[in-house]
């Protein structure tokens, strides 16, 4: 019965579109990072904007069409993920679900979950939290560590620049630090939206409000993506929008510090 279960789990389908090895940004040690195509959020400085829908499309890469997304198995995703053993064991790094949103496709992260932590692999994912909390608990017996993302305390603004209000995704971040998940608070810091340092004491404040929560990421804006934006035929709405000095970024760390939080710049 065991053996059928788990190859019933290898055969389950997801979409994604990309895998990504030797991350050292997505959770402690050496990582594979898998993207997931689909979010329901809309974020205005987003740097993966093939991510968002969960379609395979057509986007313009150096002046070639490249088709984004495809289909696979948790199985010839593990394949790929266990190649790279070596390196999770020497730097208790592991497998990284990201987006999109990964948790728009349960079955397919969760199975894939399940394998990798039958493998023995650390598993992690980066996640605004933007579900039903019976979905979110589905993934949380086989994650080491949940990275959420709280953008902003004020609900208008969050709606303004992502695109959906932030109660559901507060209220999920109550739920997940009190269910005992290792849970890491990141924000990315965006200029415009959530640079203030009064904006960023807010959500620091919040994020030490959260059971068991002790550490804070501050990840800083950049334009890495805007070009994926002509790719696929979108306007970059950001444009003229400067990046932070690392001074400032510095400032905003010791403002956040003041909560009593553990905070790093970069996560």
């Amino acid at each position: 019965m065991e053996g059928t279960m788990k190859k019933d789990l290898l055969k389950v389908k997801g979409r994604i579109f990309d895998m990504q090895k030797f991350s050292i940004h997505d959770g402690p040690g050496i990582r594979t990072v898998v993207f997931l195509k689909g979010c329901p959020l809309r974020c205005k400085w987003c740097c993966n904007p093939e991510s968002q829908s969960f379609e395979i499309q057509k986007m313009r890469v150096n002046g070639k069409d490249e088709i984004i997304g495809r289909d696979t198995t948790v199985g010839e995703v593990i394949e790929q993920i266990k190649k790279d053993m070596i390196y999770y064991r020497r730097s208790g790094g592991g497998l990284t679900l990201s987006g999109g949103e990964a948790l728009l496709q349960p079955e397919f992260s969760t199975a894939l979950l399940e394998v990798a932590k039958n493998n023995n692999i650390n598993t992690a994912i980066e996640s605004a939290a933007y579900a039903e909390f019976e979905t979110i608990e589905k993934y949380l017996p086989f994650l080491d560590l949940f990275l959420m993302d709280i953008k902003h305390i004020n609900s208008a603004k969050h709606e303004e620049f992502i695109g959906r209000s932030n109660e559901l995704i507060l209220e999920n971040a109550m739920k997940i630090a009190k269910s005992g998940q290792h849970l890491i608070i990141r924000i990315p810091v965006i200029p415009t939206f959530n640079h203030l340092p009064e904006e960023i004491l807010e959500i620091a404040k919040f994020a030490k409000s959260l059971p068991g929560v002790k550490e804070l990421h501050l990840l800083s804006y950049h334009r890495l993506g805007q070009d994926k934006y002509e790719g696929l035929d979108r306007d970059y709405s950001l444009v003229g929008i400067e990046p932070l000095s690392n001074e400032y970024m510095t400032n905003l760390k010791k403002v956040a510090e003041t909560t009593g939080l553990q905070v790093k710049i970069g996560g």
